[in-house]
């Protein structure tokens, strides 16, 4: 199956998620305000994939219509 701009999009994302994840697995934080900004760009990566799975899911039922 061809990706979509919804796999894509999520391809991007996930990648930029995994870097961040190697950079703080690394010990990469320098403290605890940049440890939290970390986090929480990870928190962020995952509402973005939760919501283009949701968008995907309901742009592939209306196809279906």
């Amino acid at each position: 199956m061809a990706k979509t701009v919804f796999d894509v999009l999520k391809d991007k994302i996930t990648e930029d998620k995994t870097s961040v994840q190697e950079f703080l697995s690394g010990g990469g934080a320098n403290c605890y305000a940049e440890y939290r900004e970390l986090t929480g760009k990870i928190r962020g990566y995952d509402a973005c994939i939760n919501h283009i799975n949701d968008l995907a899911k309901n742009y592939m039922e209306e196809d279906d219509d």
